[in-house]
């Protein structure tokens, strides 16, 4: 597993705003899409490309083209649906795959309450979005679910990430890359990251 700690300026600048404790919903809602759309670009920097005929105003050249279809991406539900939009205006014919999970917070484990997988997930790069990895739970449990279904290119981005879920991952997941905006201190006793955004789903929706 690699793991890919943006260095880019307005990434971090762009994740610190979201960190305000008197931030409003609407700012919130786009300075996760804004992040969003820098760090897909950064986790699709490796697709695969072949040169393809392509008529142009000068006659025929080859240009590069994506070689493979377009990622599906996988927001985990709630908070993910967040950041969908904006990796959306990178990858606009990606199709979607939902995942719904949410932890329980006595046991801190993840509970399935609904999945809808691309059929063709097989033959795709799949990439998880979700504001935030604590605990490691429930992206731990997305990557099983979407390797049993066939899939075995995968990648995960996260806005923050507390260590104690990276190094879940590392161990159960050695063969996805994670993509993350800022990794943070740690976890606190209820699982939450330090310092971290407070409850993202809530942020992004306005049920606080």
């Amino acid at each position: 597993m690699s793991v890919y700690a943006s260095s880019h300026p307005l990434v971090k600048h762009k994740v610190s705003l979201l960190r305000d404790a008197q931030i409003s919903v609407k700012s919130f809602r786009e300075l996760t899409k804004e992040l969003s759309v820098l760090l897909t670009m950064e986790a699709t920097t490796q697709l695969a490309l072949e040169n393809k005929p392509l008529t142009c105003w000068s006659g025929v050249i080859s240009a590069p083209m994506l070689s493979e279809k377009q990622p599906t991406l996988v927001p985990i539900l709630r908070a993910g649906l967040g950041m969908l939009d904006g990796a959306l205006s990178i990858l606009p014919c990606a199709k979607v795959s939902i995942v719904g999970l949410k932890r329980d917070e006595q046991t801190l484990q993840p509970i399935s309450y609904y999945q809808n997988i691309v059929n063709d997930i097989s033959e795709r790069q799949a990439i998880i979005i979700d504001p935030m990895l604590a605990t490691g739970g429930t992206a731990l449990a997305t990557i099983n679910l979407l390797k049993s279904t066939g899939c075995t290119n995968i990648k995960a981005i996260f806005l923050v990430a507390a260590p104690e879920g990276i190094e879940v991952l590392q161990q159960a997941h050695s063969d996805v890359d994670l993509f993350i905006g800022a990794i943070d201190n740690e976890l606190n006793e209820q699982g939450y990251i330090l310092p971290g955004l407070g409850d993202a789903g809530d942020k992004i929706f306005g049920t606080l």
